[in-house]
């Protein structure tokens, strides 16, 4: 960054680390503990789409990437696209295997990015619910390296729980890096597997 990007005020983006992604399932059992919410073997990926062969060739290197699972008794992994025309991949493991999922989530990440598709990835999302079966994701912020917990109320559109929001961020502030914004806890409404 030089002089002129510091007095006009331009600041280059936080260079994603996908390897924060590997302490969630650490994350996970301080959440368990502390909150009361475990983890329910669902992840996704949410990225722009672009067409084009390249990329259509990418989404398939994925599927074949994590299908492999599938041979081994796992689910395939799906793909959808939400009302904004965005694409999300859906991958599933045992609730209590979040390192897989979390392998199977820093795999697309990185196999996107080396493709050079890193402008495209948006977020990735683990899920956990409570005993109540309250949903909660932890949302991993691409563009910023950062996360948030995501919390919608059950049954009412488009309210989330802020509150429970607060709460989650205090008890994994020494286990993850938290998007300090809170602006940019961007609601994620629908997502797959939450």
């Amino acid at each position: 960054m030089g002089l002129l990007d510091t007095i006009l005020g331009r600041s280059k983006p936080v260079r994603p680390d996908l390897d924060r992604l590997f302490g969630l399932p650490s994350a996970a059992i301080t959440l368990e503990a502390g909150a009361g919410f475990a983890p329910t073997g669902l992840g996704s990926v949410c990225f722009a789409s672009v067409e084009g062969g390249t990329f259509t060739q990418l989404q398939q290197d994925v599927r074949d990437l994590l299908d492999a699972d599938t041979r081994e008794g796992g689910v395939p992994v799906e793909f959808s696209r939400d009302t904004y025309g965005y694409t999300w991949l859906l991958a599933r493991h045992p609730a209590d295997d979040t390192a897989s999922l979390v392998n199977d989530v820093h795999a697309v990440n990185t196999l996107l990015q080396d493709a050079g598709f890193g402008p495209q990835l948006l977020c990735s999302l683990i899920a956990f619910r409570d005993a109540g079966q309250r949903p909660l994701g932890l949302v991993y912020l691409y563009k910023r390296g950062t996360f948030y917990p995501f919390a919608p109320l059950p049954g009412r559109q488009e309210k989330r729980d802020n509150a429970l929001e607060l709460q989650v961020r205090g008890v994994l502030g020494n286990d993850l890096r938290i998007e300090e914004d809170l602006a940019r806890w961007f609601p994620v409404w629908g997502a797959p597997g939450l």
